[in-house]
């Protein structure tokens, strides 16, 4: 089969890492086996958990990309059916059964097949999260403390079903009666106007003194931490704690890889299961960047009684590696709380929420909260009902919008080469006024601040349409407008006013995957690498000291989770790829702030739109299959 794998390789349905593994497990003898280990390989690779061995058929191989090289496989396989190749993964060594608790290369769970890895980071997350987790407070202490903090809200001791619920409310009193609470909401849904209400009403309801209360906020990435110190820093100013409650406050949020004690040139970290954080509350923003084993370190690095409160957008994109672990847990957002739960809520908050419970449902929904309400994006707001119309699969809806010409959206149809060349023109116009920034001699912080204003985004890494290939034909159009002076020389590739985005973590040096600086000259007119750092501050670094790094001016729309720009621009291709997907250009579009331009084909955008990301994954049947309706309270 090695010459039938070298063709998937070059038909990019296999790399050289997946056939490796392959032969590592079984070879040519057991052909069946060779095969699914490679899938499995490379299902991973693509950001799935697991392989479903219902998947594997002679009409579905590879979702139908080269069906000649699929029939030439399947028959290499020895054209086997459902039965014969179940048999095969059974009698296989490397394979033991999850019900067995053995230590194999990979675990068979049903229907699906794991690496030994991903199966025990799955089954960390499932069980932790499928943990009874009301704590008792005293209801009447809690009741008043959200009232205080709600005031606009307060309904006394009767209920107010007259009143739209206020859904902000119901997560503070979900979170602070949780040990573990997830909040999801699109955006300007107030998640940061809420955690800063969790955390005043958790340090009042402690009621400790200074330093005994150990919190902890974190992100998966150094913009995100960022963001999140900013926004919760401003947020906690008009929370009606005293100068000994602010005290407990965290100054700035971490990244995981710093919280968890990243280590240089290691796949270790300091903090692990036989050595817990030091911590009692730990609040996780943009969890839906949260990947499947970075999930399951975390959960293992946890101390026992520690409070656990996640933040982020079900319906962005899932993370770059495998697991979509904040949809799958809140595939159950909408079930409805079990009845004693719905009616504790109902005590605190003074809103009815009889009709969001039902009595059957997994333990995780307790612990759910939704925020339904907008206060970004208004009813007119043209980028809200896109957005809208986007995570609702309504394809026919948002090209109508598109067409009614709306204040805050920009459309712009890509059929031409004149099209392409107007992506490059407009960002250079957005561009201008950060780079005149640079050559009048502005602070490190006026430039950051002016560059961030602006962003382009891409699906694709390759091609005239990519990160690659528009960031150097912008490059060049910005050189030959005198806005930048590019070296001539490839090897130096810095120039005053480039902005870029370090790939690769650096834990001594501070700097992580996503982080975005700008190379400016110092007061010596020596270069350096500007960044601001999750504390607010900005340092330079010198370039030779910088990890991996690439230009800016462009991003993927995944590196742009975790941030915010008044004016984002999205570019799609003219031909489709499998990666545009809805929660794609979900994600990019909820980006911006004020203003949206989308240059596309409408049928790319409409093909995007109806095609929902599907990531395989065991963690939701885990977390419904583990339910039970006795819990204690």
């Amino acid at each position: 089969m090695k010459e039938l794998f070298n063709k998937g390789i070059e038909g990019h349905l296999f790399t050289p890492l997946d056939v490796q593994f392959a032969y590592s497990i079984a070879d040519d003898k057991s052909p069946i086996l060779l095969m699914l280990a490679a899938l499995l390989s490379a299902e991973t690779m693509a950001g799935n958990v697991c392989l479903a061995l219902s998947d594997v058929s002679a009409n579905s191989l590879f979702a139908g990309r080269h069906p000649e090289i699929a029939a030439e496989f399947w028959h290499a396989m020895g054209n086997p059916d459902e039965d014969s190749i179940y048999q095969s993964v059974k009698d296989a060594k490397p394979i033991s059964l999850a019900a067995d608790n053995k230590i194999t290369p990979l675990v068979l769970s049903g229907d699906y097949l794991y690496f030994q890895r991903m199966w025990q980071h799955e089954q960390c997350v499932a069980e932790y999260f499928s943990q009874t987790s009301m704590t008792h407070s005293d209801s009447d202490k809690v009741k008043a403390i959200l009232n205080d903090l709600f005031p606009e809200i307060d309904s006394g001791n009767e209920i107010d079903s007259g009143n739209e619920i206020d859904w902000q409310k119901v997560a503070a009193a979900v979170a602070v009666t949780s040990k573990v609470s997830v909040i999801s909401g699109g955006p300007g849904t107030g998640k940061t106007t809420t955690v800063a209400r969790i955390l005043a009403a958790l340090i009042k309801l402690e009621n400790k003194h200074e330093g005994h209360i150990r919190i902890e906020l974190a992100a998966p990435t150094g913009k995100a931490a960022a963001r999140l110190t900013q926004s919760l820093g401003e947020a906690m100013k008009f929370m009606p704690l005293t100068d000994d409650e602010r005290k407990i406050l965290p100054n700035q949020a971490k990244t995981l890889h710093r919280l968890l004690g990243a280590q240089p040139e290691s796949q270790q970290f300091r903090y692990h299961r036989d050595n817990h954080l030091a911590l009692d509350i730990l609040i996780i923003d943009e969890a839906s960047m949260v990947d499947l084993p970075m999930m399951g370190k975390l959960i293992e690095a946890l101390p026992p009684e520690a409070r656990l409160i996640f933040l982020g957008d079900k319906d962005q994109l899932a993370s770059v590696e495998a697991g979509a672990v904040l949809g799958d847990i809140c595939r159950f957002s909408n079930v409805g709380y079990s009845s004693e739960r719905a009616s504790q809520l109902t005590y605190l908050t003074g809103y009815s929420l009889t009709d969001f419970s039902a009595n059957e449902g997994p333990i995780i929904r307790d612990s759910l909260c939704l925020l339904r309400k907008s206060y970004r994006f208004s009813a007119q707001s043209g980028i809200g009902q896109l957005s809208f119309a986007v995570n609702e699969g309504n394809a026919k809806h948002a090209l109508k919008l598109l067409n009614e010409q709306l204040p805050d959206v920009h459309n712009y149809v890509q059929d031409t080469q004149e099209d392409y060349v107007q992506i490059l023109l407009d960002a250079s116009q957005f561009y201008q006024e950060y780079l005149l920034s640079v050559k009048a001699g502005n602070t490190a912080e006026d430039i950051l601040n002016k560059f961030s204003e602006y962003r382009l985004l891409t699906a694709l890494r390759e091609g005239p349409y990519g990160v690659v290939g528009l960031n150097d034909k912008l490059e060049k159009l910005l050189h030959r407008q005198g806005l930048i002076t590019r070296p001539f020389n490839k090897f130096n590739k810095h120039y005053a006013g480039r902005p870029i985005m370090i790939n690769r973590n650096d834990s001594p040096l501070g700097l992580f995957n996503g982080d975005i600086g700008i190379i400016l000259p110092d007061e010596e007119g020596a270069l350096r690498a500007y960044f601001q750092f999750p504390d607010g501050i900005i340092r330079g670094i010198q370039p030779n000291r910088l990890p991996s790094h690439e230009t800016a001016y462009v991003m993927t729309v995944h590196k742009s989770q975790g941030s915010e720009f008044a004016h984002t621009a999205l570019v799609l291709p003219k031909i489709y790829s499998p990666v545009i997907t809805r929660e794609l250009v979900y994600t990019a579009m909820t980006r911006a702030k004020k203003e949206l331009s989308l240059y596309c084909c409408p049928k790319i955008l409409r093909r995007a739109i109806e095609t929902p990301t599907k990531r395989r994954s065991g963690l939701a049947l885990q977390l419904y299959t583990s339910y039970s309706t006795s819990q204690d309270y």
